[in-house]
């Protein structure tokens, strides 16, 4: 039988990378930092974070620290990540820039609080590589614009969520997706998800609340 002492280290830190963009000066310090704490594994995670992981739990704030980043998980909950692909800048099948986006999507709604952590996928084109149909806010780029989706979910109770929009430019989707969490916010239970919230809601009255602003 493993004994508490020999169970593997779980604890770990997260440093987050915005929509999975590195530079070689993070690399480097992120290496100096996992040699220096004998971190035995670096994870590349699916919302484009970087975990360390296996290290005590006594080094969680020095690492932070060294990272020169804040610790703690995001207070009031709100949105978890925005992943996002690399676009019609870096792919050859992007319709839309989806990295510029997810920055103004970023600097726009990051802070408002939410009932429960929401999800931010953005794919530049419609083969959707960020999966924007099962994220809470998914976006992804077609030739006339972005496609806004509410409501989707990815994990253990999946669901599709629902198109709200099409051909939207940037301002656009963000005023949308401002609309379509106010209303979310508003009118959701404490700690429900966005797909749990829609299962139970018409869907002609929220794109109705939500398009008439």
């Amino acid at each position: 039988m493993t004994t508490e002492n020999e169970r593997p280290k779980s604890y770990n830190v997260v440093p987050g990378p915005k929509m999975g963009v590195v530079t070689p000066e993070f690399l480097e310090k992120i290496a100096a930092i996992a040699r220096k704490h004998s971190i035995p594994m670096l994870k590349i995670t699916e919302a484009q974070r970087l975990a360390l992981l296996g290290h005590d739990p006594e080094q969680v704030a020095q690492i932070w620290q060294e990272l020169g980043l804040e610790a703690g998980p995001q207070k009031p909950v709100g949105i978890h990540y925005i992943k996002s692909c690399p676009g019609m800048k870096w792919c050859k099948f992007g319709r839309q820039d989806s990295l510029a986006l997810g920055e103004k999507i970023g600097a726009a709604l990051l802070s408002m609080p939410l009932p429960a952590k929401t999800k931010v996928g953005i794919s530049g084109c419609p083969m959707n590589c960020c999966e924007s149909f099962v994220r809470d806010i998914g976006v992804f780029g077609k030739k006339n614009g972005w496609t806004l989706i509410f409501g989707g979910n990815g994990g253990g109770l999946p669901r599709i969520g629902d198109i709200i929009a099409q051909d939207l430019n940037d301002e656009e989707v963000i005023s949308l997706a401002k609309r379509c969490l106010e209303y979310y916010a508003a009118n959701a239970r404490n700690k429900e998800r966005s797909a749990r919230f829609m299962e139970r809601t018409d869907l002609a009255q929220f794109k109705g609340a939500v398009q008439a602003g």
